[in-house]
C-alpha cells in the first residue's frame, strides 16, 4: 500500500489508518477495503448507450426520440446535440443534467445519449 491513505469515503476525514486488510476512519468508525472501494468507483461510472464513459463537460447526441412531458411538451429528435453535460447521481435513473436547445434545462438518462 502507498504511504498516503485515501480519505474516508463517508465523512472525508484525512485521519484514516490501516487495520489488517481494511482502512478505518477514527472519526466516523467507517471501515472499508481498498479493493472494494476501487470496484465501487468503477461501477459508479456513467456510460452512454454504446458503453463509453461519460464525464462532466462532454458533448452528447440524443440516440432516440424523446417525448417531453410538461408545459412545453414536444419531442427531442434523434441527433440533437447537447453540449457540456453535467453528471448527477441520486435522481432516479436520470443521471445527466443538461440544457437542450429549444427545451431548456432538463435531466436525461444516460441510456438515451451517445458521446459526440
Amino acid at each position: 500500500m502507498s504511504d498516503t491513505l485515501p480519505p474516508c469515503p463517508k465523512c472525508a476525514s484525512e485521519y484514516t489508518y490501516e487495520l489488517g486488510d481494511l482502512i478505518v476512519c477514527p472519526e466516523c468508525a467507517h471501515e472499508w477495503s481498498p479493493s472494494e472501494a476501487a470496484e465501487a468507483a468503477e461501477a459508479a461510472q456513467i456510460r452512454d448507450v454504446n458503453g463509453n464513459v461519460l464525464v462532466d463537460g462532454d458533448d452528447v447526441v440524443i440516440a432516440k426520440d424523446l417525448k417531453v412531458k410538461g408545459a412545453g411538451g414536444g419531442t427531442i429528435k434523434v441527433g440533437t446535440k447537447v453540449r457540456s453535460i453535467r453528471l448527477i447521481q441520486g435522481v432516479g435513473d436520470h443521471d445527466i443534467d443538461a440544457k437542450v436547445d429549444g427545451f431548456g434545462q432538463m435531466q436525461l438518462k444516460s441510456s438515451v445519449v451517445k458521446k459526440a
